[in-house]
């Protein structure tokens, strides 16, 4: 009876040790793997810039789309409504495209967004298409995703958030 004690205290020690090396094990991978991925979608919600390249009417919609989902705050979106106000996009870190309203302009934005700005150009379905060129060219943009649907849109800037790097501005 003494000897299977024994044996079952040796037994309980080892599956003891197991579950401690388990649970740190757990706690390592969520630490170097799920919260890297939470801190970086949190700080780019709370302070990434986002600039709205729309004309009046679909500048607001876009707007009011992105504030309602509660995920932005307004002060980190700014709208440029007239190609001579490029500039106006400051050092936003997501570039948000109506194509309707900027097709003829997307050589200058393409110009003037940095490498590690993420472009997302919204070209509603019913609005017609882009042309296979222009496609090439926004294709050959880093970090560029097209978005034909509204839900999607929401979707592909959370996306580019997480996906761009966050560099603190001097402001």
């Amino acid at each position: 009876m003494d000897s299977l004690l024994e044996f079952l205290a040796i037994v309980g020690t080892f599956e003891t040790l197991f579950l401690i090396f388990s649970i740190g094990y757990a706690v390592y991978l969520c630490v170097t793997g799920v919260l890297p991925v939470l801190i970086r979608l949190g700080n780019g919600l709370a302070k990434r810039r986002i600039a709205i390249f729309a004309k009046a009417d679909a500048a607001a919609s876009i707007k009011s789309l992105l504030l309602d989902s509660k995920l932005f705050k307004e002060k980190n979106i700014c709208e440029v409504t007239e190609a001579n106000n490029l500039e106006a996009s400051g050092n936003a870190s997501v570039y948000l495209v109506y194509w309707p309203d900027w097709a003829e302009h997307i050589d200058a934005i393409l110009s003037r967004k940095p490498d590690s700005c993420a472009l997302v150009v919204y070209q509603p379905y019913d609005k017609g298409r882009i042309a296979d060129e222009l496609l090439k060219k926004l294709d050959g943009k880093r970090h560029t995703a097209i978005s034909n649907f509204r839900g999607r849109l929401l979707n592909d800037i959370v996306t580019s958030i997480i996906t761009t790097s966050y560099e603190k501005s001097s402001n």
